[in-house]
């Protein structure tokens, strides 16, 4: 049984991340589209409106999962820019794409990475089939303050916030 369960690490972890020394390629194609609203409960049991956030601030969605190693070393990374930027405008909404058989892990992943953002539940799939239908690991969406996709991009390598922190600074001071 333990090499069966070695051989699924592995596909969990290369299905999750970029190719080896390969950075999370965003993707530009969709700037012009208009961010579709949604309502997901948090892991402390609130309702969370994207609305709430359109039009005011620069909002990163960030799907991700306890089983998708990259994912949880980005959280840290995140949880960084979002004390940076925080109090300009930026918000990170992360959308756990964990199932019922890992959503119990969730909120224990969370208070031991020190994520301080809110972590939304998608368990009926609804917001990750908006934006992230492929089902990739990690995978970010990014959002101007007019409520515009930026960008999205899929996987994470070490040094890829540097990249991200340059984008958020430049729709931070985009005028809405």
């Amino acid at each position: 049984m333990r090499p069966l369960l070695a051989v699924l690490l592995l596909v969990a972890n290369t299905a999750c991340a970029p190719k080896s020394g390969e950075a999370a390629k965003p993707d530009t194609s969709s700037s012009t589209s208009a961010a579709t609203d949604f309502s997901l409960t948090s892991v402390d049991g609130k309702t969370v409106h994207l609305s709430d956030h359109l039009g005011k601030d620069v909002i990163l969605l960030s799907f991700w999962a306890t089983w998708c190693v990259p994912c949880l070393g980005e959280m840290p990374k995140l949880e960084q820019l979002y004390q940076k930027y925080r109090a300009q405008g930026f918000t990170v909404l992360s959308i756990s794409m964990d199932g019922p058989e890992t959503l119990p892990n969730v909120d224990p992943t969370v208070r031991r990475l020190g994520v301080t953002y809110p972590v939304l539940l998608d368990e009926e799939t609804r917001v990750v089939a908006l934006y992230n239908p492929a089902r990739d690991a990690p995978f970010a969406v990014l959002i101007g303050k007019d409520g515009r996709i930026s960008e999205s991009r899929v996987g994470y390598a070490p040094g890829d916030e540097n990249q991200l922190g340059e984008r958020i600074e430049k729709l931070l001071a985009a005028a809405p």
